[in-house]
């Protein structure tokens, strides 16, 4: 069994359900794939993209994403991405649906999150230094203990984040969107 695969396209095969086998993808594609509920633990996945693929409740302990895997207009439904490796792990996100998503515990510095729709995804205890949220919908997202240092948030809508439980030195806001920053107080804004 070979365990490379190597600049390949996978276009609407679906994977659901199923177990699949640890291997090595290196540069390739996914459109339109179905995940759902996959377990492709201990699979790695070098410079590939994913595009209209969908990922609902897919299992990933061990999974690794290397070299700025892509997100495309995925769903990514109560993916625990805290389950990954974080060795080089690198990944961005565009148009994509991250809902009930966790990030618990994981580091994913520089990550850009472009035009996606993060329902209470969870960041608690996340290093996410230096990453961006160019017009994300952060309704209920959870920042707990989270280093968010230099990221950009001045796009993003619909945040709570405390300032007092959250690094945020650097981080980048909106003047227009500053009441996500001061909802624990519970402020009137005219």
């Amino acid at each position: 069994m070979d365990h490379f695969v190597i600049d390949q396209t996978f276009t609407d095969q679906d994977f659901s359900n199923r177990k699949i086998p640890g291997k090595e993808y290196d540069n390739c594609e996914f459109v339109n794939c179905n995940f759902t509920e996959a377990n492709i633990s201990v699979t790695s996945f070098i410079e590939c993209t994913f595009t209209e693929c969908n990922f609902t409740n897919v299992m990933l302990k061990e999974a690794s994403f290397k070299d700025n895997c892509v997100f495309k207009d995925c769903k990514l439904l109560g993916v625990n991405f805290g389950n990954c490796n974080p060795f080089m792990f690198s990944t961005s996100f565009e148009g994509c649906v991250l809902d009930y998503a966790s990030f618990y515990g994981f580091e994913l510095k520089n990550t850009k999150f472009i035009d996606c729709k993060l329902l209470e995804t969870d960041f608690t205890e996340a290093i996410i230094t230096g990453s961006e949220f160019k017009n994300c919908d952060l309704t209920k997202t959870i920042f707990e203990q989270t280093n968010a240092e230099k990221v950009d948030f001045s796009t993003a809508f619909n945040y709570t984040i405390n300032p007092e439980i959250n690094k945020l030195k650097g981080a980048i806001f909106s003047k227009t969107n500053l009441q996500g920053l001061l909802h624990q107080y519970q402020l009137v804004f005219k």
